[in-house]
């Protein structure tokens, strides 16, 4: 019997996938490039433009390479849980969802077959009148959010003309729209309309309504690293933050620990060596259930309320702790805002890049894999070129020596990442009839020997070192080791370092 035509064996010929019948170079090609790369606009991930295009993640993956190929351009990079378009595949979003929207309509049966007349415009001026009573601000509607939901080409155009509105609630609004309209018209905010939006928020002119929804439409979408970044600069801006008048502090340590966390802060101990190493060391953070307040005050840790107080103190004393109330009273009302959704907020990450004073180098405690490399990219964006980020704890630099984990560094603009094995935990002595407060003072003191604390204690410190003098990562055992001698002598400590 004769083999089927378009075979050589009489076995049906196997079906090739769309990508290879119809490579980048073809018309069909190019078109299939372009659709692929509007939906993983409109999603920003691989998985779900899959989804939506019946196609295996594997296939939309080639695809985005096609399209890098095509255009010299990565298109689309991680932060955090998305990916984030580039400057150029940005550019082409309103084109391509143009042509999505053309597409389906060319496709719609039920669109007539000729178009509709378009309204008199002396017609459309006689319905035009003020409203009889103007809604208050909670109820605020901008006038560029229409019922009729406008098309990609003129939703540019209404927010690109609100771009200089002296109106800070109507030049909200329009960062509010970008972040939060429909499928495919969203996007993130760039690093200058983020700047823009928080100014605004942190000097008062934002609605309370505004500030929560944009809040939560960026946190529901996830932050990208060019929000965050110009969050901090708008935080920077409203409290005067700069070099001018700083007296080289050598680290910034951060500590935004939960109110409901009832960790001991070993790491307060870690700060006092580096100190001790002759290093200047700035911290702040938030009051957090009061923890970390009462163990500055207890150790002896000055406090200043302001930057300008900070920087006199740091100078005097080579470390210092400024709660964010203190100097940043808007942004403590914004991480406020915890209990109306119960969950957190970009500010609650923003926060630990402040750099109130300026330092060259940042210790940070980073729990989350994705908001990891996040925090990386950001400190990129905002110009620090030295900083390491601690995997094994939240909110706070502290190292659990007991862990398997990964540190992510910054040296010199490059990232690096630092793997350290799980060590023995050895058991604890227990606080014996102490409270936590007095067991916590009682290891400063020598009172109290605690071997698992110890630990934790001195590889905090000696990753700061590390940090603060851009060391490789092959040193860390020898900064273990200078930790390790600092703690041995730190009751020779000067007495302004010493416990009240």
């Amino acid at each position: 019997m004769a083999a089927p035509p378009g075979t050589a064996t009489g076995r049906p010929e196997a079906r090739r996938p769309i990508e290879a019948t119809h490579p980048a170079s073809s018309y069909l090609g190019k078109l299939r490039l372009l659709v692929a790369l509007d939906c993983l606009l409109v999603e920003g991930s691989v998985t779900r433009a899959a989804q939506r295009l019946a196609l295996s993640p594997a296939a939309v993956s080639r695809l985005l390479g096609q399209a890098r190929e095509l255009y010299g351009d990565p298109l689309l990079k991680r932060s955090g849980r998305r990916l984030v378009p580039t400057p150029r595949a940005e550019s082409l979003r309103n084109r391509l969802r143009a042509l999505a929207a053309e597409t389906e309509r060319v496709m719609d049966r039920n669109v007539p077959g000729t178009d509709r007349a378009e309204p008199d415009a002396a017609v459309l001026e006689s319905w035009r009148r003020e409203p009889i009573v103007q809604a208050p601000p909670l109820a605020m509607r901008p006038a560029f959010l229409l019922d009729d939901e406008p098309g990609p080409e003129a939703l540019a155009q209404q927010l690109s003309g609100i771009a200089d509105d002296g109106d800070p609630r109507r030049r909200l609004a329009k960062y509010i729209a970008v972040v939060g309209r429909k499928s495919g018209n969203s996007r993130p905010l760039t690093l200058t309309e983020s700047r823009d939006a928080f100014t605004t928020i942190l000097q008062g002119g934002a609605d309370p309504m505004q500030v929560g929804a944009l809040l939560r439409l960026i946190s529901y979408r996830g932050e990208t690293a060019a929000e965050l970044a110009g969050l901090v600069q708008a935080a920077r801006d409203s409290f005067h933050a700069g070099s001018a008048g700083v007296p080289d502090a050598d680290l910034d340590w951060p500590a935004y620990p939960s109110p409901r966390s009832l960790r001991t802060p070993w790491f307060v101990l870690s700060a006092m060596l580096v100190v001790d190493a002759g290093h200047r060391v700035v911290m702040h953070g938030s009051h957090a259930g009061g923890r970390l307040e009462r163990a500055v005050e207890t150790i002896g840790i000055p406090v200043a309320l302001s930057v300008a107080q900070a920087r006199v103190t740091l100078g005097e004393r080579n470390i210092v702790y400024m709660p964010l109330a203190g100097f940043g009273a808007r942004l403590q009302g914004l991480m406020s805002l915890y209990p109306l959704f119960e969950s957190r907020s970009s500010v609650n990450s923003a926060v630990h890049l402040l750099n109130p004073l300026a330092a060259r180098t940042i210790l940070l405690g980073v729990s989350q894999p994705a908001y990891r490399e996040l925090h990386r990219d950001t400190a990129l964006l905002l110009g620090h070129d030295d900083l390491s980020i601690v995997a094994s704890s939240r909110d706070v630099a502290e190292c659990n020596p007991f862990r398997a984990m990964t540190m992510h560094r910054l040296v010199e603009g490059r990232p690096v990442d630092l793997g350290t094995p799980a060590q023995p935990e050895p058991l604890s002595q227990g606080i014996g009839g102490l409270t936590s407060l007095e067991y916590w003072m009682a290891v400063w003191s020598g009172a109290a020997r605690d071997a698992r604390a110890t630990e934790i204690i001195i590889l905090s410190a000696a990753l700061a070192l590390m940090t603060i003098r851009k060391a490789a990562n092959e040193e860390l055992t020898a900064y273990r080791r200078l930790a390790a001698a600092l703690w041995d002598r730190r009751h020779r400590s000067k007495p302004a370092h010493r416990p009240r």
